[in-house]
């Protein structure tokens, strides 16, 4: 696989430099001073794709004057990105005073008026009434949720009430016809289960992007739900209950497999 970093136009020093913000395991993504440390020293940085690749699946899914929430923002300028495409009433949260005081003043310093930058932790919304958001959008931050996690296909207690966690606040901000825009690399199989519990009342549709590893996106429409999005469950076993082809095997990319998580920086090996 070519250098995800490389791919990007990034030089073999900007390469090296990034490879100094890899923690030694995996699961130190779930720690709060590890974020912390990293944005005080990194200036931007998207995961997955930019906003470019995939804008033409987001936008349709917002109107301009929705009150949109990102959660886990980072050092991602896909708030921005958003503000350009003239969407003003943009709220976004990160758990890092580090990032929100620099995102903050990137923002400010490029006369972005009225986007408001927030620490706060998508487990607890508490700064925000129900029904308070038009629109939530996620990219790549409900996958580090699952970083010290051995198998996708059975997922930890732990792992399962983080994530429930999230997406309980996620569910409880939106207005009742709210939209939930996650963008991700797990195929839907390995989200169905969790997206999919029966006290949610979205809706879920799926769209992909990117050439080569395909990104997903998926759309989560509060309020919508229909017979087809039917309550799934998680089975114990390698492969028990994936998507099939015409001869049986399960479908998924290799890159997709969780299984060796913390053998490389998973976040980073399937940026490409």
């Amino acid at each position: 696989m070519t250098d995800p970093l490389q791919e990007r136009g990034g030089t073999p020093a900007i390469a090296a430099e990034r490879l100094n913000f890899l923690p030694a395991h995996n699961s130190e993504y779930l720690e709060p001073a590890y974020w912390e440390k990293r944005f005080q020293q990194e200036d931007e940085y998207e995961w997955f794709k930019g906003f470019a690749e995939f804008r033409h699946l987001v936008l349709p899914h917002l109107l301009k004057e929705d009150r949109i929430l990102i959660i886990g923002c980072g050092n991602s300028l896909m708030a921005m990105d958003l503000w350009r495409e003239g969407y003003r009433d943009i709220t976004s949260v990160d758990l890092s005073q580090a990032v929100i005081s620099r995102m903050a003043s990137r923002a400010a310093a490029k006369g972005m008026g009225g986007m408001k930058w927030l620490v706060a932790d998508m487990l607890n919304l508490q700064a925000f009434q129900s029904g308070a958001f038009d629109a939530v959008i996620e990219k790549g931050t409900m996958d580090v949720l699952f970083v010290d996690n051995d198998s996708p296909w059975d997922p930890s207690p732990e792992v399962r009430d983080r994530v429930s966690r999230m997406l309980d606040e996620v569910h409880r901000v939106l207005k009742r016809d709210g939209v939930f825009l996650s963008i991700t690399f797990a195929q839907p199989h390995f989200r169905r289960p969790l997206l999919l519990a029966e006290r949610f009342t979205w809706s879920m549709e799926v769209e992909t992007f990117g050439e080569g590893f395909h990104y997903f996106v998926y759309v989560l429409r509060k309020g919508a739900r229909k017979a087809s999005d039917k309550p799934m469950h998680f089975v114990r076993g390698q492969h028990e209950g994936a998507e099939i082809d015409a001869a049986g095997n399960p479908l998924m990319e290799e890159s997709m497999m969780h299984e060796h998580m913390d053998d490389a920086d998973y976040l980073l090996r399937i940026d490409s």
